[in-house]
């Protein structure tokens, strides 16, 4: 079979079409022709931004002889991992099972059912730090499947019996009594509230030398931060201070660090170092979408303490070097640059990366001098801007003086290829962040590029006629074979659920409602013992697992726990919430306990893995708030989205009774004696309805008695 890369959605498959090796996508076709000619996969797993995913390619894949012997002796398959993350996740195990270690690129071999039989990561052209040649693996794992097919074949069972068992294994651990809902209810082992045994576990593992958590490689810890989000604006006064001062030095420490580009803004995807002074340079959607709408947050609660201006310029650096024609936003820019010879290897980080004498070369030599210790930047090698911590305004002032220089000299070197697969979720995420910045920093610009993106989704990814949501799509076409995982559905609606809070458009809460909808009939099914409208139900990350998957030991269950973005069943939870609330309908929040499930353990042991999920059910035992609005002009109701103010994304719900489709919530909600008219309401309570926006204002400041 020819190389089939040619066209793909995913530009790292479409950097491997022009390769002599005979390169095949992840499908049925594929595995027949393996199992027609009786030959082993080989399956390579990773990503456009990966290093050393293009060292291989370069090395190996590149490489006559060695796709001469790839092609004649395996059906070689080629994954993006942010495109299949389902394929990623399983054969990543599998790895892990086999060589003790993972990462990418992932390099597998498997039967032509699909179980692996062996794997590694990274295999060199020459032997090298006590790793074969990748000729050599080649050569030997064919001998094997010759002449010792039956060890291979049992050894494809143990891998596999062993990923199926680690996820039960997982699953039982996680067992037992789920959350009660509507209303939280406490721990079942000592009556403690999991998330704020989680903020313990929290300030006992954060670095208190150099903020965040953990050692190296660090990473932003941004599916926790809607959690300690949580605490501080909800929890007991105590544990507030302490989540707000935990949430406010973790982003301090992010944003003085070297994983914020300081010249071009936007995060790095993490830190080598403990200290984050050398970052991995790839830059990626789905980090800088939720560390935008994390810092958005953190500017409307302290607005003086400098985490608009991080914002600012992490929205900045979406719109202006993520966003693609038509709205969509791409999946993440690489780490390398070509060098001058044009040796991939040598260009990493380099597009982002200053000598001192580059830097006395743009700004002259006593600024030059003054940034570069103000950066971090001494002499020798070329090096990250770092300084290390949040800059006062003397040396802010400095900064933003140098800034537009070194942006402009930077735009003339080599610049990182970008990988303009747009994936659904991630899009999602996109456009949650933009449409609460956009109304928290007061930029409707923001707002309005949500609207866009928000529009390619439902006109490109959605298929209407299918009920179907596509995961990833390119140049304007989608990519329907690959149909999104429930974290598409979730992430999406969620998307749209916010741009709904900052417009009030009431198709975009339709919109929400209905891939809500679908998600959990594609994802989900009754427990055994219970019926159709059972709260218990069984949810799955793909709405149809692949044969080779499940051969290889995949459940087809979904994975409860947090990675870079947070579960698909956390952020469904919060999606189900949202609509309950807006609904006033308490079908809507049943199924949520069967999406969280029990908390505690993973509250003790490992709350970073189920930061959203706790935070979801931190919000379940808070009084949801919402405004409705009837009658009236424009401005009335402009004026009071206005008094609302920030709440309006964050907390408070505004409804319009007036808009065709307007949720549950604005039911029985009518314009009294034809005069403009506003209800308060919380925990599902209403104030006496009111006629201004001033006394709006005062219900808001909790005057006026409840109805």
């Amino acid at each position: 079979m020819p190389n089939r890369l040619t066209g793909q959605s995913s530009a790292y498959l479409r950097q491997h079409a022009d390769n002599p090796v005979d390169w095949q996508p992840f499908d049925d076709a594929a595995f027949a022709e393996a199992a027609r000619r009786d030959v082993p996969v080989f399956l390579s797993v990773g990503y456009a931004a990966c290093h050393w995913c293009h060292v291989m390619a370069h090395e190996s894949f590149e490489d006559r002889e060695i796709g001469a012997y790839l092609n004649e002796h395996y059906v070689p398959v080629k994954v993006d991992r942010e495109e299949r993350p389902d394929v990623d996740a399983t054969y990543m195990a599998a790895t892990q099972l086999i060589a003790r270690q993972g990462g990418w690129p992932m390099s597998a071999f498997l039967t032509p059912d699909g179980r692996a039989f062996h794997a590694g990561t990274y295999f060199p052209p020459r032997p090298a730090h006590g790793m074969p040649s990748f000729r050599k693996v080649l050569e030997v794992v064919a001998a094997a499947w010759s002449t010792r097919r039956d060890e291979l074949e049992q050894a494809a069972d143990a891998v596999s019996r062993a990923i199926a068992e680690q996820a039960e294994d997982l699953r039982t651990a996680l067992a037992g009594a789920a959350v009660t809902v509507p209303a939280a209810v406490p721990s079942e082992e000592d009556g403690t509230d999991p998330a704020a045994v989680a903020l313990e576990v929290l300030l006992r593992e954060e670095d208190p030398a150099h903020g965040g958590f953990g050692g190296a490689p660090k990473f932003p810890p941004s599916t926790v931060l809607p959690l300690l989000e949580r605490l501080a604006a909800g929890g007991t006064p105590g544990t507030a201070d302490r989540a707000r001062g935990l949430l406010g030095r973790t982003l301090g420490a992010m944003r003085g660090s070297a994983l914020f580009d300081h010249v071009g803004g936007g995060f790095y995807r993490y830190s080598v170092t403990q200290e984050w002074s050398l970052p991995h340079y790839e830059k990626m959607l789905y980090d800088n979408a939720q560390l935008l709408r994390a810092f958005a947050r953190a500017a409307d609660v302290e607005p003086d303490a400098g985490h608009g201006r991080a914002a600012a310029d992490t929205a900045g650096f979406l719109l202006a070097e993520l966003r693609l024609p038509g709205g969509a936003f791409a999946s993440s820019l690489d780490a390398d640059t070509a060098a001058a010879d044009g040796d991939v290897h040598s260009g990493e980080g380099a597009f982002y990366v200053w000598r001192r004498s580059e830097l006395h070369e743009v700004l002259g030599a006593d600024r030059g001098t003054a940034v570069a210790d103000l950066m971090g930047v001494a002499a020798g090698p070329p090096q990250p801007l770092h300084p290390g911590r949040v800059l006062d305004d003397a040396e802010q002032a400095l900064w933003d003086t140098a800034r537009p220089a070194l942006a402009a000299a930077r735009a003339r070197r080599p610049a990182p290829a970008r990988d303009d697969k747009v994936v659904a979720g991630w899009n999602g995420m996109t456009v949650a962040a933009l449409a609460e910045a956009g109304v928290l920093l007061e930029d409707p610009a923001l707002v309005l590029a949500a609207e866009e993106a928000a529009g390619h989704l439902w006109a490109v990814h959605w298929d209407a006629s299918g009920r179907r949501l596509a995961r990833t799509s390119h140049a304007g076409s989608a990519e329907h074979s690959i149909e999104g995982l429930l974290e598409d559905y979730a992430m999406v609606a969620e998307g749209f659920l916010v741009l709904y809070r900052a417009t009030g458009a009431t198709p975009w809460y339709e919109r929400a409602r209905e891939l809500a909808d679908v998600a959990a009939e594609r994802f989900s099914h009754p427990a055994a013992d219970g019926g159709p409208d059972a709260p218990e139900r069984v949810w799955s990350d793909l709405a149809d697992v692949p044969a080779p998957l499940l051969a290889a030991g995949a459940s087809g269950r979904a994975d409860p726990l947090d990675d870079v973005t947070p579960a698909g069943t956390a952020v469904l939870a919060a999606v189900l919430v949202e609509l309950w609330v807006l609904e006033e309908d308490e079908r809507r929040v049943r199924p949520v306990a069967s999406l969280l499930g029990s908390l505690d353990l993973l509250a003790r042991r490992s709350p970073r893995s189920a930061g959203r999920a706790l935070a979801v059910r931190a919000e379940l035992a808070s009084a949801p708030a919402h405004v409705v609005l009837a009658g009236g002009t424009a401005e009335d109701k402009l004026a009071a989205r206005r008094a609302v103010g920030p709440a309006a994304v964050l907390s408070t719900r505004v409804v319009d009774a007036d808009a065709s489709g307007a949720p549950g919530s604005a039911r029985g909600k009518t314009a009294l004696g034809g005069r403009f008219t506003v209800y308060v309401c919380r925990d599902f309570a209403c104030r006496a309805p009111v006629h201004s926006v001033a006394e709006l204002q005062e219900q808001l400041d909790g005057a006026g008695p409840l109805s």
